[in-house]
């Protein structure tokens, strides 16, 4: 999505918080809500409240082929897409390797992800409400020593039980698929997959490649979301399109 360059985002892109970058520009969601692009994210949430009627997927995995694609600012602007809707979501930075969403909606990452599944805190002691009580965001808090090793535990299948207890939705920010395989244990994990991909610059093997990783597994991939499109291009909205499988 072309976002980047909306007047809203240059003027708070260069801010800083707590020595960190300040990421809360991508959040487009709630800074223009009446932008094409905020709109882009709510057809978004629409295929995923209607267009999987007999067995809607609520543990949904984020991810991409390879850095920088745009997986992070989706499923934070998708994730507040949902609350806008009155569905329970949580959003939860799932790359404990390099996270970026507690950047993006501009709160502080002392705790997360990782103390929940150490048992130092409850997930109700961890999570953070940035905007609104139906948006919770977790964080990944400090960094574990083997991100693999935690996400395929058996603390961490019994967090993703309890999520599915408390929400309606719960998000998961993945690392891309084809640098680690942290990716591949969530999708194994969830309900379905999103994938993320830069439209101008991904290339078509490689998402032939993440969708084969995924496929291996038996990963449901519900569809992939295609970033940076031209607008001239026709059937597309806001440099966006979203493709169902």
């Amino acid at each position: 999505m072309p976002f980047l360059r909306s007047k809203a985002a240059r003027a708070i892109r260069k801010r800083k918080s707590d020595g960190n970058e300040d990421l809360s520009w991508r959040l487009i969601t709630n800074l223009e809500p009446t932008g094409a692009n905020a709109e882009a994210y709510r057809t978004l949430r629409t295929n995923l409240l209607y267009g999987f009627v007999d067995n809607p997927p609520r543990t949904i995995v984020l991810t991409s082929s390879g850095p920088q694609e745009g997986k992070s600012t989706t499923c934070a602007n998708l994730g507040l897409a949902l609350a806008q809707a009155d569905k329970k979501t949580l959003v939860v930075d799932c790359d404990l390797r390099k996270p970026v969403v507690h950047k993006v909606f501009g709160v502080r990452n002392m705790r997360g992800l990782v103390n929940v599944l150490a048992g130092e805190h409850s997930l109700q002691e961890t999570y953070q409400e940035p905007l609104t009580p139906n948006l919770k965001v977790l964080t990944t808090g400090l960094m574990p020593p083997n991100p693999a090793e935690l996400l395929g535990s058996r603390y961490f299948a019994e967090f993703l039980g309890e999520t599915r207890e408390a929400f309606d939705y719960v998000l998961m920010d993945a690392p891309p698929v084809q640098l680690v395989s942290d990716p591949v244990i969530l999708a194994s994990q969830g309900d379905g997959v999103l994938l993320i991909f830069d439209a101008q610059n991904t290339r078509k093997g490689a998402v032939r490649q993440s969708i084969r990783s995924l496929d291996a597994v038996g990963a449901n991939v519900l569809g992939t979301v295609m970033n940076n499109v031209k607008a001239s291009k026709s059937g597309y909205y806001g440099g966006y399109t979203y493709q169902q499988y």
